[in-house]
């Protein structure tokens, strides 16, 4: 088994979203033979894009799998989506692989998520081919591409490949480091033919840097470098090999994927270069233990996914991390303490699949159906030998909505559906709004949060709609002042009697709330004082203002009455409440908005507009940096100016911007705002 381990590959595909990833997929999927024709996105036709809410938009919402064999060597491939919506988990999926494809457009090279995706790659540790997609194209520029993997990622690239000609004049490629030329013909192979003249030297050149690259990535081979100006064939091979191991070297690939020129020569790199499982560094539990990538350790599985197959059901798709099995295990899920039994796992190729047969070992990626508690994230072992991954942490969720079903009662119906999502992607987050009753879905983005909408209401037969959450807003006061709260209510038989009289004075923001009981000589009861206390704080969550909870203020109980028959705790709760209403008028009550921390990355030459723009929000720009062509600003940002901000920040930039934001701290409103929510409050 230790012969095949070491031959196969796992590995995804990673870049922005419209570089042609899954175009990429298809192409590889076609020439290994799992496919007999190529797919196309816009006609909603690629293996790997198959939901209906993918075939819409046009792009990828979740990842795809597919099983290929290329010159009988095992590949296992993961399309990672790219658009910024859709990358929450791709810390988890990139567990799953052992080195990366990363995908670049040749038309928009390198842009500000190029670099957030890149630096992902880089933190998993994994060894990395970069394909420059999309030569066919009109406007594509390799040149432009290329420099900006050094002057904006920030690495040394190893050319591999010299485009012949680009756009409608793209006809093949210059192997650098053979110096032979390669021809495309109409079925994607090619034909080696002569090295265009005006190509020549600069192949010559490139070629003298390539190998100054592989011989600077090894002190054995820079010596020999050094001592005879040249390397042999075999000390090249090997030398960049070892440099993409080591990721010293990142080798720089071309082609057209919707035009199937280059995938052969990518899924031979893929081969030749990329890591087996068995490579794969030692893998760490919870409790620093280590676990080779072995077939000859006990078995262990890593869930990087869930999804939803229509005939199957839930399916979990899982790394093999050690060990091996032939089909049919009984694992223990660590996480969750229960044992599964994977009775029928799967290879997966889209949305087909097949029986995996054989013997399934480290890094291979299978589909186990209706397994009874394991969500992702989770590790299942032997249940002899205990082994719970380290999981990387998610990012925070960026935006919320508030979700509603068109028709009153059906609550709890879409809050089941929305539910059932949550199985499959990690990244959103259900919640009920403790102040307004609002369900709450949390995600990524308003594209993500949509999305999941129409996926929950399209397989579970619900119809919602979606609306901006309420802002929570909170009220505090300036001032200070002594009001009395009297309840009398006499109406036959045993009346109501509760008076106090409170002293009420605001806090400075964060001081939260505080009670102090003054009562001497017993003119209110002992019993009676903590439903004074009760009473004041049941009042402040529902505020005075504008509905919105009371905070940062200070309440001191001094003095009041009570009467021996008529007197009860709820007579002294509701005079507590009508303490604290009967205060406002003189205390001057004010409103606080949420302030968000806002991290934006964009190209340089929008850094005018975008700071405009924020300010235009009453942000206030705490700094920015700008590297190698992006530009990050740091603000502060009224969370009401910013809860429709990615759609803005699209326009602004083209797509090429992209923000974090969470929450900071509060902040008094100005006027115009309070004006505007007391108003909303009245006529609501």
């Amino acid at each position: 088994m230790a012969k095949t381990l070491d031959s196969q590959r796992t590995y995804a595909l990673v870049g922005t979203g419209g570089s042609g990833k899954t175009s990429l997929a298809e192409m590889l999927m076609f020439q290994s033979g799992v496919i007999n024709r190529l797919g196309k996105i816009e006609e909603g036709t690629t293996s790997l894009d198959y939901e209906p809410e993918e075939v819409k938009r046009r792009g990828s919402i979740q990842p795809g799998f597919a099983t290929i064999d290329w010159n009988k060597n095992r590949h296992f491939l993961m399309d990672i989506p790219g658009d910024n919506n859709f990358v929450g988990d791709i810390n988890y999926l990139l567990f799953g692989v052992d080195g990366a494809v990363f995908v670049i457009d040749a038309v928009d090279g390198v842009r500000p998520l190029t670099s957030r995706l890149w630096n992902f790659v880089q933190e998993a540790n994994l060894p990395s081919i970069i394909f420059i997609n999309k030569m066919d194209r009109d406007r594509a520029n390799f040149d432009s591409a290329f420099n900006g993997l050094s002057s904006i990622l920030g690495i040394r690239p190893v050319l591999l490949q010299v485009p012949i000609g680009q756009g409608d004049d793209f006809k093949g490629y210059v192997d650098v480091l053979n110096n032979k030329a390669f021809f495309f013909n109409e079925d994607g192979t090619t034909a080696e033919g002569e090295v265009p003249e005006d190509l020549a030297d600069e192949v010559t050149m490139l070629r003298e840097t390539t190998i100054e690259n592989i011989a600077e990535s090894n002190e054995e081979l820079m010596e020999n470098y050094l001592e005879t100006g040249e390397l042999s064939q075999d000390e090249i091979t090997s030398g960049l090999r070892d440099g993409v191991l080591s990721r010293e070297l990142i080798p720089v690939m071309l082609g057209s994927a919707l035009d199937n020129r280059g995938g052969t020569e990518l899924l031979n790199a893929v081969q030749d270069l990329l890591p087996s499982p068995l490579q794969h560094p030692a893998w760490m539990d919870k409790e620093g233990n280590e676990r080779l990538s072995s077939p000859d350790e006990q078995l262990a599985l890593l869930t990087v996914k869930t999804l939803t197959d229509p005939f199957s059901g839930q399916l979990s798709i899982m790394r093999v991390l050690s060990g091996s099995f032939s089909g049919d295990a009984t694992v223990k899920n660590v996480n969750h303490d229960e044992t599964e039994r994977i009775g029928a796992p799967l290879f997966m190729n889209g949305k087909e699949s097949s029986p995996a047969k054989g013997d399934i070992g480290p890094g291979s990626i299978i589909a186990v159906p209706k397994l009874k508690v394991t969500k992702t994230g989770d590790t299942l072992a032997d249940p002899k030998a205990s082994f719970e991954v380290l999981m990387p942490k998610l990012p925070p969720n960026l935006i919320s909505y508030a979700i509603a079903p068109k028709e009153k009662g059906d609550e709890d119906k879409i809050y089941a559906a929305v539910q059932r999502l949550l199985d499959e992607d990690i990244t959103l987050t259900l919640s009920r709004d403790t102040e307004s009753s609002d369900i709450l879905l949390s995600g990524m983005g308003q594209l993500h949060i949509e999305t999941s909408v129409e996926r929950a209401m399209r397989r579970y037969k619900c119809d919602m709609v979606l609306k901006t959450p309420k802002i929570p807003y909170r009220e505090t006061i300036k001032g200070k002042a002594q009001v009395q709260g009297r309840h009398k209510k006499q109406s036959g038989g045993r009346g109501q009697f509760g008076d106090c009289w409170i002293e009420i004075e605001g806090m400075p923001q964060g001081f939260g709330y505080e009670f102090e009981n003054a009562i001497v000589g017993g003119v209110i009861p002992r019993q009676y004082i903590p439903a004074v206390d009760k009473g004041i704080q049941e009042a402040a969550q529902r505020g005075c203002l504008a509905g919105f909870p009371l905070v940062d203020f200070k309440v001191k109980l001094y003095d009041g009455s009570y009467h021996s028959v008529d007197s009860s705790e709820m007579a002294f709760k509701i005079a507590g409440s009508l303490a604290l209403k009967g205060a406002m008028d003189q205390v001057k009550p004010t409103l606080l908005e949420p302030i968000v921390l806002m991290t934006v990355h964009i190209p340089d030459e929008f850094m005018g507009d975008v700071i405009g723009d924020l300010s235009s929000r009453r942000g206030k720009v705490l700094g920015s940096d700008s590297q190698t062509g992006i530009t990050e600003i740091k603000a502060h940002v009224p969370m009401g100016e910013v809860l429709r901000y990615a759609p803005d920040l699209r326009s602004i930039t083209g797509g090429q911007g992209v923000f974090t934001m969470e929450f900071d701290h509060y902040e008094e409103a100005p006027p115009p705002v309070i004006d505007k929510v007391v108003a909303e409050k009245k006529a609501s």
